[in-house]
C-alpha cells in the first residue's frame, strides 16, 4: 500500500512563502499522477496542481502563475512551491498520489496566510 507523508506547512504572511513536500513509499507504478488538493473551513476540497507522469502539469486558477508543482521520480517525493501567499490560501493541504484508479492522500498539512 502507497503511503504519503506531507510537511512543510505553516503560517505566513500575505505575500510569503512556502514549499510543501510529499514522500510517497511503496511506489510500484510509474505511470502516476502526484497532486495537491486544499481544503479551507466550511469549503469542499478543491484541485490546487497536478503533475502527470507524462511531465504536463495543471493548476487551478486561483493559484495559477503563483504556485508550482515539481516531482523528483527518483526520490518519489514531489513538491508545492507556493509564492505571493494570500489570506484566501488558507487551508489543509493534501497531497495525492493516484495510479491504476486507485487514490491515495496524505495526512495533511495546515497552511494559514494573515493579512
Amino acid at each position: 500500500q502507497v503511503q504519503l507523508v506531507e510537511s512543510g506547512g505553516g503560517s505566513v504572511q500575505a505575500g510569503g512563502s512556502l514549499r510543501l513536500s510529499c514522500e510517497a513509499s511503496r511506489i510500484t507504478s510509474s505511470i502516476n499522477t502526484m497532486g495537491w488538493y486544499r481544503q479551507a473551513p466550511g469549503k469542499q476540497r478543491e484541485l490546487v496542481a497536478l503533475s502527470f507522469s507524462s511531465g504536463i502539469t495543471r493548476y487551478s486558477d486561483s493559484v495559477k502563475g503563483r504556485f508550482t508543482i515539481s516531482r523528483d521520480n527518483t526520490k518519489n517525493i514531489w513538491y508545492l512551491q507556493m509564492l505571493s501567499l494570500k489570506p484566501d490560501d488558507t487551508a489543509v493541504y493534501y497531497c495525492n498520489f493516484a495510479a491504476r484508479g486507485i487514490n491515495y492522500w496524505g495526512q495533511g498539512t495546515r497552511v494559514t496566510v494573515s493579512s
